[in-house]
């Protein structure tokens, strides 16, 4: 009996810090790309957490400090999301450069998008391509990684200085957007060229129904250039977010 008791209490501080990074686990998977999609069932989100736990909980166990109070739950559940929402931005560089690109070629209203918030057709495919991409170059991987990484960086029942954070997420914002505008940067440098020469054919010519010709080619360009440059704007983004996940809390120059 007392070979069983010191077993039990083994037991349970080995479930607690199971919980605790379940809880890191289950908080960013709220949020992560591919896996944390509105589209997933959240029964299917949460088989998957449970497995993301149980891969990275044997190599952390050891970083798990002893429970004397609630607050590092609380600190785990935080580490989490700011892991989750560092991954969720590059998504978001993917729709906004979709919108710039279907803003620029004049597709911005054709279709509509298959995630909770609508997208024009451009930004639904660079999303959608961006993810199966990621999964096809080991995002699950790559995810475990930055997890058990994460508890370097972020130590559990450890709190992030609230500077260190705010700076971290408006360098990281702002890296995001400097992302999205520069794959979309070869469309809006497209069009305006294709603008100022349709204000320069319709000056020249006013009797011409510029529109009537212009914006057809207009689309035509975009979707050729749309081809063309959408395996490479997915490399450069595939790249950038590979960075992140090798030091998620760095922020980005």
């Amino acid at each position: 009996m007392a070979q069983l008791t010191a077993l039990s209490g083994l037991g349970r501080e080995w479930f607690l810090a199971a919980f605790m990074v379940f809880l890191r686990v289950g908080a960013m998977m709220a949020l992560l790309p591919a896996f944390g999609e509105q589209t997933i069932p959240a029964r299917v989100r949460l088989v998957l957490a449970l497995a993301f736990a149980a891969v990275t909980m044997p190599a952390v166990v050891d970083r798990i400090p002893t429970m004397t109070s609630p607050l590092p739950f609380l600190t785990e559940v935080l580490a989490g999301l700011l892991l989750g929402i560092g991954l969720r931005l590059f998504v978001h560089a993917l729709q906004i450069a979709g919108t710039i690109i279907a803003q620029s070629t004049s597709l911005s209203q054709l279709f509509g998008g298959i995630d909770a918030d609508p997208l024009p057709v451009l930004g639904t495919i660079l999303t959608v391509a961006g993810l199966a991409l990621a999964m096809a170059l080991g995002l699950h991987v790559r995810v475990a990684e930055m997890i058990i990484l994460s508890y370097d960086i972020l130590p559990a029942g450890g709190i992030p200085l609230a500077v260190d954070v705010a700076d971290w997420g408006t360098g990281q914002i702002g890296h995001i957007f400097a992302l999205a505008f520069s794959l979309s940067a070869p469309f809006m440098i497209a069009s305006l060229i294709y603008n100022l020469a349709l204000g320069v054919i319709n000056r020249a010519m006013p009797q011409l129904m510029v529109a009537m010709i212009g914006a057809p080619a207009l689309t035509l360009g975009g979707l050729a250039l749309f081809a063309i440059m959408a395996p490479l704007a997915l490399g450069v983004w595939v790249a950038a977010m590979g960075e992140f996940l090798t030091a998620p809390m760095v922020s980005p120059r």
